[in-house]
């Protein structure tokens, strides 16, 4: 399965499209991964979704040039340009949004930008819809920014600080292996670093975004994991009120992975719900 290109300035985003259908679903993946974890929803999308799926900043194949921040601007831009390298009518047809985890974060922000063009939306374990304190510190401020960068070079510190809070019972055993996993040798610390600082300007804001799903009555389907300790699904119930008749939430006998292929059937009745 080999990737397509889109140039946008000097920078090469690779995205791939799966299905076939004439319902255009723009798909963002979750951190550390890229855009073929979508694939198998191509089998299942039959005649009616054509999902396209972009590799995110600094991750699969995509070759970010820029230097300035990675804006809501930049990524609207982008999803409007993929359209229209698809053939997708810029004027009438509406798409829909789908994000996964980081990717959900990613989803929301174009939602804020572009809510006249989106006929739904399904957030699958979404980030953004709470402020992580660890994540506003490490990006949002100065001399929380030159912690983060000091312990992405010396991170003994960090980890005997987690391994005190897990004995303690502050942080529970999946966040402590989910940190591990992604900062577990300098290269992924490195990366870490590159993609939360080059996303720090997207920061949905969910009054905004409420109030507009509201205006335009648009679905939102939130999906959770019953087993997940990262996203849990309390946050979700919090962002319903005020939109409860336009937002659904389901519950899966899962973790935080939910695009798998046992989870097809209440994926696609997420999107034609």
């Amino acid at each position: 399965m080999e990737p397509q290109f889109l140039h946008f300035h000097q920078s090469r985003l690779a995205y791939y499209r799966f299905g076939h259908g004439p319902k255009n679903v723009i798909c963002f993946h979750g951190y550390g991964e890229d855009a073929s974890i979508f694939s198998w929803l191509g089998n299942a999308a039959g005649e009616e979704f054509r999902f396209v799926v972009i590799d995110l900043l600094f991750h699969g194949q995509t070759e970010w040039q820029r230097d300035e921040p990675f804006t809501s601007e930049t990524l609207s831009a982008i999803v409007l340009q993929l359209l229209e390298k698809e053939n997708h009518p810029t004027t009438d047809q509406e798409f829909i949004l789908m994000g996964y985890s980081l990717g959900g974060r990613m989803a929301l922000q174009v939602y804020q930008s572009l809510f006249m063009k989106i006929d739904r939306m399904v957030l699958l374990a979404p980030d953004g819809l709470k402020v992580n304190g660890w994540y506003w510190l490490a990006t949002q401020t100065w001399p929380g920014n030159r912690l983060f960068r000091f312990t992405m070079h010396h991170p003994g510190w960090f980890f005997g600080l987690l391994k005190c809070l897990q004995k303690l019972h502050l942080v529970n055993a999946s966040i402590f292996k989910f940190v591990k996993k992604s900062i577990g040798d300098a290269s992924q610390r490195h990366l870490l670093y590159v993609r939360w600082t080059a996303f720090r300007k997207i920061k949905p804001q969910l009054a905004i975004i409420q109030e507009k799903i509201k205006q335009r009555q648009t679905p939102v389907r939130l999906v959770y994991g019953k087993h997940d300790r990262i996203i849990l699904s309390s946050v979700g119930e919090k962002f319903k009120k005020g939109i409860d008749k336009e937002c659904n939430i389901t519950i899966l006998d899962a973790g935080h992975h939910l695009l798998q292929e046992k989870f097809t059937k209440e994926i696609l009745s997420a999107l034609q719900q």
